[in-house]
């Protein structure tokens, strides 16, 4: 006789509410849904969100007060053309497109306010100086965003990199601002019409060797670190002492002594690469720009356009010589760690595949180079 089979039936179990599931120790902690999330964290007001807020509200203040001491630096040495008040190194403009490579497109917002404040201290705002605002904001984000397209890297350690940030950072991006500055003085009938290109070449070469002199400056601040030695403690020292020293005679003597600072500018290029090009093309344009707004020196027997146009092209062509110098020396340099870098791998791999007890095969005399031996 066949047994009969238990069917069991489902047990239904009723459905508690969350106000009948009593918390206790054993009972998890329900995780909050992706809905409540966000309520969650604005409630909080150490949230991430929170966080992130302050660091970029801190960003863009370091960047607006930076820009406004460049400007500041860089009043000290205007000049005027054609009846505009121009400065023939406008150290902002590195200081902006630098600040936008270090902490992004988005703090474009601390651009606008340090131009800004650099406008408050020259005089009452108009409409004409928002848009200077404008233009001085679009020029350092219009360089930023065709560096970022060519791939160029912060560390300017190919030849690359170095030629974009001269005719891409400098002298394209910087022709927006200049662009827009002169525009504007003519709408605000500061200036008039044919006197337009005078005052932007002068704008424009002031931007660039802005970008020239400031950016790998503050690019090569990450770079710096301890000597490797006193000896190298001792040259850098010297260099710099020299450049200093140099710089200041040849810009202020009565005679055409400007070549002379060439080889120190090449020395520091070559041995430390951006670090020691930045460095002493920065003292160059300093004491070159001291001497052109004091008329003093190779500066005192020429005419204001000609003596801007003479300093123009000494701080241009000194900090293109040593930034493109620095670039193919530290591309060189990385070129020969990654070949010994292949050949230490290369070396590994042949001996982990040689027969144990055996090294090296050893060739006879001749037997590279195809030649039979008897």
């Amino acid at each position: 006789m066949k047994g009969r089979r238990r069917v069991r039936r489902p047990v239904r179990r009723r459905a508690l509410s969350d106000e009948q599931v009593a918390p206790s120790e054993t009972t998890p902690n329900r995780t909050p849904g992706p809905s409540s999330a966000p309520d969650a964290a604005q409630r909080w007001p150490g949230g991430i969100r929170g966080r992130l807020f302050a660091a970029y509200l801190l960003r863009l203040v370091v960047l607006a007060l930076c820009y406004y001491a460049g400007g500041r630096l860089g009043l000290l040495w205007k000049v005027a053309v054609e009846g505009a008040i121009v400065t023939p190194f406008w150290p902002p403009t590195g200081i902006a497109v630098a600040g936008l490579l270090f902490f992004g497109l988005r703090v474009w917002p601390g651009v606008a306010l340090g131009a800004l404040l650099v406008l408050l201290t020259m005089g009452p705002l108009s409409w004409t100086a928002l848009g200077s605002v404008a233009g001085s904001t679009l020029g350092p984000l219009l360089a930023c965003v065709l560096l970022r397209r060519v791939g160029f890297r912060e560390q300017v350690d190919r030849l690359r990199d170095g030629v974009s940030l001269v005719f891409l950072g400098a002298f394209l991006g910087m022709a927006v601002s200049a662009t827009a500055g002169c525009l504007m003085l003519v709408a605000g009938n500061n200036i008039r019409l044919p006197e337009f290109w005078p005052v932007w070449s002068a704008w424009w070469a002031g931007d660039a060797v802005g970008v020239l002199v400031v950016t790998p400056l503050l690019l090569s601040l990450p770079k710096l670190g301890r000597p490797r030695s006193w000896l190298q403690a001792t040259e850098a020292v010297g260099l710099g002492a020299a450049t200093v020293a140099v710089a200041v005679v040849v810009t202020r003597a009565p005679i055409d002594l400007l070549f002379l600072v060439f080889p120190l500018l090449v020395w520091a290029a070559l041995r430390f690469r951006l670090v020691g090009s930045a460095v002493s093309t920065t003292i160059l344009a300093i004491a070159a720009t001291g001497a052109a707004t004091d008329r003093t020196g190779v500066f005192a027997r020429q005419d204001l356009i000609t003596d801007m146009v003479t300093l123009q092209a000494l701080n241009g062509s000194a900090a293109l010589t040593t930034l493109l110098l620095a670039a193919v020396t530290a591309e060189k340099h990385n070129t020969h760690r990654r070949i010994a870098a292949a050949c230490d791998d290369l070396a590994e791999m042949v001996e982990v595949l040689a027969p144990q007890g055996r090294g090296p095969r050893s060739f006879p005399a001749g037997g590279r180079t195809g030649q039979r031996q008897g």
